[in-house]
């Protein structure tokens, strides 16, 4: 069993110190990790934790990121000087600009942490000048503890900010649900977790655009794909790609007994433009009458659209909505968000070996998740969550339990690579 390291146990405890957190953007400074206070919450590891430990950041840790540091004030003052040459050309100094824009919240949170080492310094000097002066060492030790702390959280935001980022992270996504093993059973689930994410967006106060939907003959859903639009939607949703499995006693189900299916859903970035070129020669679009139950799905129009990319041999079909233009534009989006996918792990592929040890790739073939309903949990196998109230994780309330884990422990192995870089 993997054990779980501060990072993770960071996360927990943020769920119910998450005030606390927004009001000093610090969660590895807080000193309690009484987890049984979490309600509904389980976590499968033995090892104990105890609550005088304080986790902190490693000398090591804090020489590698000086020296980051050292160089981002040396190239900010850099292009301060080029900006400001006269004989620069306009083209050297847009881009002179544009990276000096980048650089400038680093800039101003190392500001902010060599104006508080120098206050720490000057405590420190005055402490050893007047060893005999007990009011004036007691003021100073307090203001060097406040001053210490303050230094420790300007220091985890630099490094939060020196950690590499997915460019994707801030995009939109498709959401992607399939029925997999399980025959009604699997299309049933699959529409309750697509509803789930659905409640999910509206909670977090997403657009949440239907694309296209394949029902099954119990009304289940075989196939279902959404648009999820907001600040950060790709980065806060794209591990929850991979198998979702439920056990339960299916409706169709006579005697009883509890049955295995599963779902795969997919998170793909939305893609730009930019991002992916189609090309008419490596397109076939074909249009056909929208099959469905009936009533307003019917359509007597060729409204339908498939569209066939030669190069890869993926296929989309929607039939969702009653005008061609507008299903050809859906395909188009979903299929550009594919093509994105694919070009994005090539490219980590030929970077680097993914690390998944802990949270997994996020690839929609590894079984990540399982929703026991007659023992009413959701046990995420990555994090090693369970938590004790599926009906709220189906309705869309503490999904969030798995998400934030799961993010933060994708920063926690950024760190860990970030030192032993």
């Amino acid at each position: 069993m993997r054990r779980l390291n501060w990072g993770f146990i960071r996360c927990i405890n943020s769920l119910r110190l998450l005030e606390v957190a927004k009001s000093n953007a610090n969660l590895y400074n807080q000193r309690s990790f009484l987890l049984p206070e979490i309600p509904n919450i389980s976590l499968s590891f033995s090892r104990y934790y105890s609550t005088e430990l304080q986790p902190q950041l490693s000398t090591d840790l804090l020489k590698i990121m000086e020296q980051r540091l050292s160089a981002i004030e040396h190239r900010s003052a850099l292009l301060e000087i080029l900006i400001n040459q006269p004989e620069a050309s306009p083209a050297e100094y847009s881009k002179a600009n544009k990276e000096l824009r980048k650089l400038r919240d680093s800039m101003d949170l190392i500001t902010k942490l060599r104006t508080k080492q120098k206050e720490i310094d000057g405590l420190r000097s005055l402490m050893a000048e007047c060893p005999d002066d007990k009011d004036m060492l007691e003021m100073a030790t307090e203001d060097l503890g406040r001053a210490l702390e303050e230094e420790k959280r300007l220091q985890t935001l630099l490094l939060k900010s020196l950690l590499p980022r997915d460019d994707a992270d801030e995009r939109d996504c498709i959401l992607e649900v399939r029925a997999g093993t399980g025959g009604e059973e699997a299309s049933l689930f699959a529409m309750d977790v697509f509803k789930m994410y659905e409640r999910y967006s509206q909670k977090q106060g997403w657009k949440f655009e239907v694309v296209d939907i394949a029902e099954s003959d119990l009304k289940g859903y075989k196939e279902a794909r959404a648009a999820i639009s907001g600040a950060g939607v790709y980065g806060k949703l794209k591990f929850e790609s991979g198998i979702h499995r439920v056990q339960r006693v299916p409706v169709t189900e006579k005697s009883g007994r509890i049955h295995t299916s599963a779902v795969s859903i997919a998170i793909l970035p939305q893609a730009d433009e930019v991002d992916v070129q189609l090309r008419n020669e490596d397109l076939r679009i074909d249009t056909y009458r929208s099959g469905g139950s009936g009533g307003q799905h019917a359509n007597t129009t060729n409204s339908a659209v498939r569209v066939t990319h030669f190069p890869t041999g993926i296929t989309v079909s929607i039939q969702d909505e009653r005008s061609q233009h507008m299903n050809k534009a859906k395909a188009l989006k979903v299929l550009c968000a594919k093509l994105y996918e694919i070009e994005r792990s090539r490219i980590q592929t030929s970077r680097s070996k993914l690390r998944s040890d802990q949270i997994g790739s996020g690839d929609r073939s590894e079984r990540i998740r399982t929703y026991n309903f007659p023992q009413g949990r959701v046990t995420d196998h990555r994090v090693g969550i369970t938590y004790h109230a599926i009906n709220d994780v189906m309705q869309g309330e503490n999904l969030d339990v798995f998400v934030d884990a799961l993010l933060l422990q994708q920063e926690m192995d950024a760190i860990a690579t970030f030192s032993s870089a």
